[in-house]
C-alpha cells in the first residue's frame, strides 16, 4: 500500500523515486495520481516526505485533482535551459531534470526510476543526468520492484475500484449468456435469425459494445475460444470459428477501468446444449480442484507456492500431467494457479513457478484462483477463474459472484 511506501524505500536504500510519463495506461504514474488526464509528467518523492508532481500548465486543473503538492513546467523556461545548453534539446531538457530535482533537495544518494516511457528518451536523459549529479546514483530494479511491492497489498478504495470492474464483468458475461441462448442450433450449430452461423467474432464484437457501454476498456482483448482453442491457455480464439453444441468455450474476460486504472480477471467455461462426456469428465476435475483449492487451501498467509504444489498434487492424482511432472508438457495443467491482480492484470504475488518467498496471501492482497487442464488434440480445454481479497481480519471474498455452470441452454 501507498502507506508502505517509506519502509519500502528504506529497505531498498531508496532514498528517493522518480516516476515518469503520463498518467494514463501508466500503473506506477496512475498509481499516484489515479488517472488524471496527464499527457506527460515527472513525479519526485524524497524518503519520508510527500511527492511532488510536476505538470504541463495546460494540465493544471487535472494536477489539482490529485491533491499533490504541484509545480507547473512554467516555472522552469525552455529557452533559458536551451541557452544555457548551447541549442541543444536533449542537453536542455537533462539540466531541466536537474533543476527539479535539486528544487526538492535531491542531489546525492540512491534514487530509483519507475514509468513509462520511450527507452531511447529515458536512457538518454538519465545517463546524461548521472554524469550531472555524480553523488546520484540513479538505479532501475529489474524484477519485484518497489513499487510492485507497494502494489501487492491493496487499501479499501483501490479495493472498491476493483470490485466495481468485477460489477461490470459478471454484468457483461450475464449478457453473453443471454446472448447464446437467444440463438437457435441447427446442425449443431448456432445460427442467426436468417440462418447463418453465429461466429466467435460476433460474440466477441458484442463484449466490447457492452464493455464499453458500462464505462470500463478492454485493452487486453477478450479470450473465447472454442473446441481446440479451448485446449491453448491464452489462445483469444478464431474469428470465423462457428459455435458448436457441445464444445468448451473457454471465456477469459479481463476488463480495465477508463484511463489505464484498475482490473478485474474472470474466466468460465462453457458448453453450448449439451457437454460431451469426455467435456464433462475434463469441466468436473476442473472443478473439483477449483473447490478444494477455494474451500480448503486458499487462507490468510498462504505461500504461493504452496498453493501451486497443492494444484499440481490434485491434478496428478486425477491422473493429468502438469507441468511439473513435464516442464514440456502441452497438455494437463500447464500454468499456474494465479496471480495478483491491480493496475496491471498480473502483479505479485506470484501463485506459480516464480513464486518466492515473498509471495504469500497477506491481508490487503487481490489474486486470482484459476486451475485449467488443456487438452488441444483431443479439442476441448476448461479453467474456472475468480478474484479474491484477503481482507483486513482475514477472510476470503470472492470479489464478484457468477454461477460455475459448465451448460449454457440452447433451443433446437
Amino acid at each position: 500500500m501507498k502507506s508502505d511506501l517509506d519502509a519500502l524505500m528504506e529497505t531498498k536504500d531508496l532514498d528517493a523515486i522518480l516516476v515518469t510519463g503520463p498518467a494514463q495506461h501508466n500503473p506506477d504514474m496512475f498509481y499516484f495520481t489515479g488517472g488524471i488526464h496527464l499527457t506527460q509528467g515527472t513525479l519526485i518523492k524524497k524518503r519520508g516526505e510527500e511527492p511532488v508532481l510536476f505538470y504541463s500548465p495546460m494540465e493544471r486543473d487535472e494536477a489539482a485533482k490529485t491533491g499533490l503538492k504541484s509545480i507547473s513546467s512554467a516555472e522552469y523556461n525552455f529557452q533559458e535551459f536551451l541557452k544555457e545548453a548551447g541549442g541543444d534539446v536533449s542537453q536542455a531538457t537533462v539540466l531541466i531534470y536537474k533543476k527539479k530535482l535539486e528544487d526538492v533537495s535531491i542531489t546525492s544518494g540512491r534514487m530509483g526510476i519507475y514509468g513509462m516511457r520511450d527507452v531511447g528518451i529515458v536512457f538518454g536523459i538519465f545517463t546524461a543526468l548521472q554524469k550531472l549529479l555524480p553523488e546520484l546514483e540513479i538505479v532501475g530494479e529489474v524484477s519485484y520492484s518497489m513499487l510492485l511491492e507497494a502494489r501487492t497489498t491493496k487499501d479499501t478504495e483501490e479495493v472498491e475500484h476493483i470490485r466495481a470492474m468485477g460489477q461490470i464483468t459478471v454484468e457483461v458475461v450475464g449478457r453473453t449468456a443471454d446472448f447464446l441462448k437467444s440463438h437457435k442450433a441447427k446442425d449443431g450449430v448456432l445460427v442467426k435469425e436468417e440462418g447463418q452461423a453465429l461466429t466467435v467474432g460476433e460474440v466477441k464484437r458484442k463484449i466490447d459494445m457492452w464493455i464499453v457501454e458500462l464505462g470500463a476498456e478492454n485493452p487486453h482483448g477478450t479470450i473465447f475460444a472454442i473446441g481446440r482453442d479451448a485446449g491453448v491457455p491464452h489462445s483469444v480464439g478464431t474469428p470465423e470459428d462457428y459455435l458448436r453444441l457441445g464444445e468448451t468455450i473457454v471465456f477469459d474476460i479481463f476488463i480495465q477501468e477508463k484511463g489505464g486504472g484498475y482490473h478485474y480477471d474472470f474466466t468460465r467455461t462453457w458448453c453450448l446444449g449439451h457437454a460431451t462426456e469426455q467435456a464433462q469428465a475434463l469441466y468436473d476435475d476442473v472443478l473439483a480442484v477449483y473447490r478444494q483449492i477455494m474451500d480448503q487451501e486458499v487462507k490468510v498467509n498462504a505461500p504461493g507456492k504452496l498453493l501451486q504444489a497443492r494444484t499440481n498434487d490434485l491434478f496428478e492424482e486425477l491422473g493429468h500431467p502438469t507441468s511439473r511432472t513435464d516442464p514440456k508438457t502441452q497438455e494437463g495443467y500447464v500454468h499456474g494457479l494465479g496471480h495478483g491482480l491491480g493496475l496491471d492484470v498480473h502483479e505479485r504475488p506470484a501463485l506459480g513457478a516464480t513464486a518466492t518467498d515473498k509471495d504469500i496471501l497477506r491481508q490487503g492482497v487481490v489474486v486470482t484462483i484459476e486451475p485449467g487442464l488443456y487438452y488441444p488434440e483431443r479439442g476441448m480445454g476448461c479453467r474456472l477463474e475468480d478474484t479474491i481479497y484477503v481482507q483486513p481480519d482475514g477472510k476470503i471474498e470472492i470479489l464478484a459472484d457468477y454461477p460455475l455452470d459448465l451448460i449454457i441452454p440452447i433451443e433446437d
